[in-house]
């Protein structure tokens, strides 16, 4: 037992060097793969989803709400459901969880370590099918893939403290790291290649699934062309800012892939807003 700690350590200090040695040097690839590599490291699956828990358990204290009825969490589950299938191929150690919050002028979206991911009903009401909340909730577990929230700890807790996390000397910063989450790093804006990472995860996803990965593309354009004109508030803008970078890129990256699809899904997801009180139109 004391071996293998010692040998995990050894991993960590290693990557952490390697870091050091190449920062100055290598590519933007090259970084956000190093980067992953020392997140994976650092924090592992068990140690996530225990942060995921934790947030959680903190958003409750906070009074969050959430959708009750079966009818709509059902919707937003049979969707999450087959998506985890896929990402569970792409990342086995987690156990994932879609949540609906209910509020309905909001149209927001995030994830959390340990494979949690929050959907608001607004979003719900501003999609216009099944597809668009399909790659919604696909970029969101891109971003789970791509260990985002465990990169961005690294970077704002540093390695010593998040190695005794992982060596199980401060067990008690998982719960400081959920209030955090909580408290900032939930809203935080992802970056450049975060987003294109986790909208070519949802890209794929969507296609595997058999739905159009174009939708994704149409309710970017629809959020950026309403953006200071809707009524509800567009928080998922300013957490995953849609620059035209982003559709241009999804665009290459679909017809590079040759990424097919035709489902669009638009009966239930009718039947969704009318039940949350939009027109379902």
């Amino acid at each position: 037992m004391r071996y293998r700690l010692m040998s995990s350590v050894a991993v960590v200090l290693l990557v952490a060097l390697a870091i050091a040695a190449s920062a100055s040097a290598c590519s933007g690839a090259q970084r956000v793969r190093t980067e992953t590599a020392l997140a994976e490291a650092l924090v592992s699956d068990e140690q996530s989803q225990q942060i995921g828990k934790q947030v959680h358990d903190e958003l409750d204290k906070q009074g969050v709400r959430y959708v009750r009825d079966a009818a709509v969490t059902g919707y937003v589950g049979d969707i999450a459901a087959r998506l985890f299938a896929l990402a569970k191929k792409d990342r086995g150690g987690v156990d994932y969880h879609a949540h609906v919050i209910d509020e309905p002028n909001q149209v927001n979206a995030f994830a959390t370590p340990g494979g949690h991911l929050y959907l608001y009903s607004g979003l719900l009401l501003e999609a216009d099918n099944e597809a668009e909340v399909a790659g919604v909730l696909g970029h969101e577990a891109g971003h789970v893939m791509g260990r985002h929230v465990e990169r961005a700890m690294v970077n704002a807790y540093g390695l010593q403290a998040l190695l005794a996390m992982a060596v199980g000397k401060n067990p008690s910063l998982g719960e400081q790291l959920a209030a955090s989450i909580v408290g900032t790093g939930v809203m935080r804006a992802h970056s450049r290649s975060e987003e294109i990472e986790a909208d070519e995860y949802g890209a794929r996803y969507l296609s595997r699934l058999n739905y159009d990965p174009r939708a994704m593309i149409t309710f970017f354009e629809k959020l950026a062309a309403k953006e200071g004109k809707s009524s509800r508030g567009l928080a998922w803008l300013r957490t995953h800012p849609v620059a035209q970078e982003r559709i241009e890129n999804l665009r290459r990256y679909i017809r590079h892939n040759q990424l097919g699809g035709s489902v669009l899904g638009q009966d239930k997801h009718r039947q969704t807003r009318q039940r949350l009180g939009g027109s379902g139109s």
